[in-house]
């Protein structure tokens, strides 16, 4: 696959660069160890790369004592370089703090080549310390991650892919192969957005106090993404089971129409978020009753077909637990909505009390 250049990849370079020019101030003959840890300690989010310097900082130097000490008993014969490693890589195993083992280890190694030259390890240690400072510095003056802010600019794309795939899965107009390469593509981008939502996720527990305000948001995002994971669902049930099952007359029109009640629906609901839709207290309840309507004639429109009737109900459940989440997706559109109107009044009530107050 592919590596796509985007921000990350450029202030990779930039930690790159700057860790190698910091390194000269030291007259070091060999900087690559700055930019090595540069290129470790870069990470997706802000939280993260503290998270990671602080880490890095404590098992970099648990890891610089222990060669210093074992070169200094053992010399630096590859034996022994191998057997401080290992017990390195145990002590960071055991304290919770396998991601920064790689760094880690490639300090001891470097380190362990002064042979118990005290002045030339902290040299390297200390080369160490400017890639991951410069790594930490970059990440946060430069293009600093906004996961969220991502998330959310992925998430119509993500839908437009998933729509187009759904719209086409049962008429079989897109060639297979299209099919399974755009689904492949679909698969990925919602994979991405769970990173994403993991990364703000993190952010929000770790880095701030969690606000009743964000709480929300966090539930709103979660079940954005669940009600993608469900739609891909029911391509992959399609693909699976569909076509492969003994199908009445009317069956592709019957499933075909529900299909597109369901994109319609999460296009609106995606719409409600961005406040590009009137409210509409009925259509939720409309929806709910056509979605459990469809399960209902599914079983019943089947039941004379058994060679085909198991196939067909697994991408009928598929699309009714689909309908579902989308359901409760538009439920909290609506009450996302209440919510800023109630604020809007309030700050319209305190505008209109702040101007007595000072008179007085």
């Amino acid at each position: 696959m592919a590596l796509a250049f985007g921000a990350r990849v450029l202030k990779t370079g930039i930690a790159v660069t700057l860790a190698l020019f910091l390194s000269t101030l030291l007259n070091t003959h060999s900087p690559v160890g700055a930019a090595i840890a540069a290129i470790f300690a870069m990470q997706p989010s802000i939280y993260r790369s503290w998270r990671y310097f602080l880490d890095q900082l404590q098992t970099s130097t648990l890891g610089a004592i222990m060669a210093l000490l074992g070169g200094m008993v053992f010399s630096n014969e590859p034996i022994a370089v191998g057997l401080v490693c290992v017990l390195v890589l145990m002590i960071c195993l055991k304290i919770n703090m396998a991601d920064t083992v790689g760094l880690t280890l490639v300090t001891v190694v470097s380190v362990m080549e002064a042979s118990g030259d005290w002045k030339f390890a902290v040299t390297r240690f200390a080369l160490t310390l400017i890639g991951i400072v410069s790594a930490f510095v970059i990440n946060v003056s430069v293009f600093p991650p906004k996961p969220k802010r991502q998330f959310i600019n992925q998430i119509q794309n993500v839908f437009n892919s998933m729509s187009l795939l759904l719209r086409t899965a049962i008429s079989d107009e897109i060639k297979e192969s299209v099919f399974k390469e755009e689904k492949g593509n679909l698969e990925g981008a919602i994979k991405s957005l769970s990173d994403k939502y993991h990364l703000f996720e993190e952010e929000q527990k770790k880095l701030k106090r969690s606000k009743f305000s964000q709480t929300r948001q966090m539930v709103v995002y979660k079940q954005m993404l669940g009600s993608l994971h469900k739609g891909y669902e029911v391509l992959d049930a399609v693909e699976r089971h569909y076509f492969q099952s003994l199908r009445p007359k009317g069956t592709d029109a019957f499933f075909d129409s529900h299909l597109e009640l369901l994109i319609r629906f999460h296009e609106h609901a995606l719409l409600k978020f961005e406040n590009k839709l009137k409210p509409n207290e009925d259509e939720s309840e409309l929806f709910q009753q056509a979605n459990g309507e469809f399960m209902k004639h599914a079983i019943t429109r089947f039941d004379h077909c058994q060679e085909g009737m198991l196939r067909l109900s697994i991408v009928a459940a598929a699309m009714y637990d689909y309908g579902h989440q989308l359901e409760r997706l538009s439920r909290l559109a609506a009450a996302m909505y209440d919510y800023g109107h109630q604020l809007e009044r309030l700050s319209r009530l305190a505008d209109h009390i702040h101007p007595v107050e000072e008179s007085r």
